[in-house]
């Protein structure tokens, strides 16, 4: 699979224009806090910039951030205005055409932004072992349209794990079918390498993630992809295919499923770009001053993270209430006790 995708997104595309599908386009709301710092990004690399999501999460001042599969470096370029002079951000790629542009245009925005923080690496994602990173230092890790082109994903989730400092989080966009993919999707160049092909169902994503360890995967946004090319469409039958995002904390003590031990937070709307509300996932949306109760799960994303100095914090986990109301796992059993005379199992 390696050659198909170096061969597609090195000589096939020249351009997003020469896409066949939506699938790798960028199609979320562009916040307004983040145009001006793509205006400052060369013409050449938005032009070859194949992104399904927004890879942009906030808080990011000096952090030190990795993309995979940063191809011509867009996104790079523009979390390295997010970090600042004081943070580091490392683009990996496999494939030569793009990192020669993303190379040829460093010093261009070296001059833009007054300093330097951009490094370009040629690599795999799946082997982020023998990168010159040590385990547990990296803040963030990010990708965008490229997780599913990897043809061992699980291999990828697990290095991500390893890199992550605790408290740290992968956060990064994708495309996910509603089903698994057959082969005869898998094995065509074409679906292949516009991100069809390779992509995961969306549940076994789901455990491929809790297996490398990252026990809660949240869901940032997602849309419905839209196949207008006939003879695509008839190529991939019924399946459904959808871009989303995701973000995934490296954290002790996350539990399987949301449990309520009576914690609420309170966003003081202290984030940058974010003064009304902050946006966890698609479910946690929390607006500046009202009490929130949350999870422990969602307590532990905001208290242990680089969020913390951003809320207050309400209660701790020194009890425990069952299962929390709305997270979509309920108490299996009967809470009616008129079920006969049934005795007791001795």
């Amino acid at each position: 699979m390696y050659d198909i995708v170096k061969d597609y997104y090195g000589k096939q595309l020249q351009s997003s224009a020469d896409l066949k599908t939506s699938a790798c386009c960028d199609a979320s709301a562009m916040p307004e806090w983040l145009k001006p710092l793509l205006s400052r990004i060369h013409p050449e690399v938005l032009a070859r910039y194949y992104g399904c999501g927004l890879v942009a999460p906030i808080e990011l001042e000096g952090c030190t951030i990795l993309d995979l599969g940063c191809g011509t470096g867009r996104d790079v370029y523009a979390l390295a205005q997010m970090v600042g002079s004081g943070g580091r951000i490392i683009g990996l790629d496999m494939t030569d055409e793009q990192l020669a542009v993303a190379e040829q245009h460093k010093d261009w925005h070296a001059e833009q932004f007054g300093y330097d923080n951009v490094q370009f690496v040629q690599g795999y994602m799946e082997q982020l072992d023998q990168l010159d990173l040590a385990p547990g230092s990296v803040d963030i890790i990010v990708s965008n349209c490229v997780l599913n082109l990897s043809p061992d994903k699980g291999a990828v989730l697990k290095g991500v794990f390893r890199l992550l400092k605790p408290g740290g989080e992968f956060y990064f966009s994708d495309v996910y079918a509603d089903r698994r993919v057959p082969e005869t999707v898998k094995n065509d160049p074409v679906l292949y390498g516009e991100c069809l092909g390779g992509a995961l169902y969306w549940n076994d994503f789901q455990h491929m993630a809790r297996r490398a360890g990252f026990v809660d995967p949240r869901l940032v946004e997602d849309r419905p992809l839209e196949m207008t090319d006939p003879a695509i469409a008839a190529r991939i039958g019924p399946i459904g295919f959808h871009s989303a995002t995701y973000r995934l904390f490296k954290l002790d003590g996350l539990e399987p499923d949301c449990e309520d031990y009576g914690q609420a937070v309170i966003y003081k709307g202290t984030l940058a770009n974010s003064p009304d509300r902050f946006v966890l996932d698609k479910h946690h949306d929390i607006e500046t001053g009202r009490v929130f109760p949350v999870c422990g799960n969602t307590w532990r994303m905001l208290h242990d993270t680089r969020f913390a100095a951003h809320f207050e914090f309400i209660g701790d986990f020194s009890r425990h209430y069952g299962i929390f109301e709305g997270c979509g796992v309920g108490l299996p059993f009967d809470r009616d006790s008129s079920g006969g005379d049934a005795a007791a199992c001795c």
